[in-house]
């Protein structure tokens, strides 16, 4: 994404020094969509260096795989991606889910910013920017998002899902989910008794990818979960399909 300089001159710059990452993240996810490759090497670099775990992507379609395979705790989005307006791409992933994001812009793009920030996104950051400032935006926009969420572990019986590890337990045993079987699971626990569409558990697993797949996964990934959580010795609570509705989750 082309951008005019700002006018004081100011140009990526990694030479100054960095802060560590506060260890209370444990190492956070952050996807970097973006089709820059400089740019891209810079940030990955820097943020891994800064305490990061990080995933890339250099347009929408990519960035579908990365957020249904990695579940990322936050995401960087560039409005030019290359195959489309990033702003379609945020509106999709706020359709779905909270995932904070915080949005790269040029910097005489007040009105993407608006919009931007109409949207839902988290923060903003301007076209050439510091690789510090990044990163200081990223914890803040962290520490925002996890303090604003309660409880941080949802409980049913012996089973424990935390939220902000990513972490399911059952009896004090960990339970291993992949990642669509995790958020498949939280939304399920997030509201017991409450019954779920198909389309609905689509939205919250797959996010804004979710028009791409087939309702069958649903099916398959419940069947799994369900699987999972029986070898792990789970009686309570219980997964239950409501014929011809969807699907709920009785304590």
């Amino acid at each position: 994404m082309d951008a005019a300089p700002p006018p004081d001159g100011q140009s990526i710059d990694d030479r100054r020094p960095y802060e560590p990452l506060n260890t209370e993240f444990a190492r956070p996810v952050v996807a970097f969509v973006e089709d820059e490759a400089d740019l891209v090497a810079m940030a990955e670099s820097y943020l891994r260096r800064d305490g990061f775990r990080v995933v890339t992507a250099v347009d929408a379609r990519s960035a579908a795989t990365v957020l249904s395979e990695h579940d990322p705790d936050l995401m960087v989005l560039d409005l030019g991606l290359p195959d489309g307006n990033g702003l379609d791409l945020l509106r999709e992933v706020r359709a779905g889910r909270h995932l904070p994001v915080i949005i790269l812009t040029g910097w005489s793009s007040e009105r993407e910013r608006v919009v931007g920030l109409e949207l839902g996104a988290d923060d903003y950051v301007v076209k050439p920017f510091s690789l510090p400032e990044l990163a200081a935006r990223i914890r803040a926009v962290l520490r925002r998002s996890r303090s604003s969420r309660a409880p941080a572990v949802i409980r049913h019986g012996g089973l424990a899902i935390d939220t902000d590890s990513h972490e399911v337990t059952a009896n004090g045993h960990p339970v291993k989910l992949t990642p669509l079987e995790y958020r498949l699971l939280l939304h399920l626990a997030a509201a017991p008794r409450r019954v779920f569409t198909a389309a609905q558990l689509l939205t919250a697993a797959w996010g804004w990818a979710s028009e791409r797949q087939d309702p069958s996964s649903v099916v398959e990934h419940v069947y799994r979960l369900r699987r999972k959580l029986t070898e792990a010795g789970v009686d309570r609570p219980r997964i239950v399909t409501v014929r011809g509705a969807g699907y709920r989750l009785d304590p």
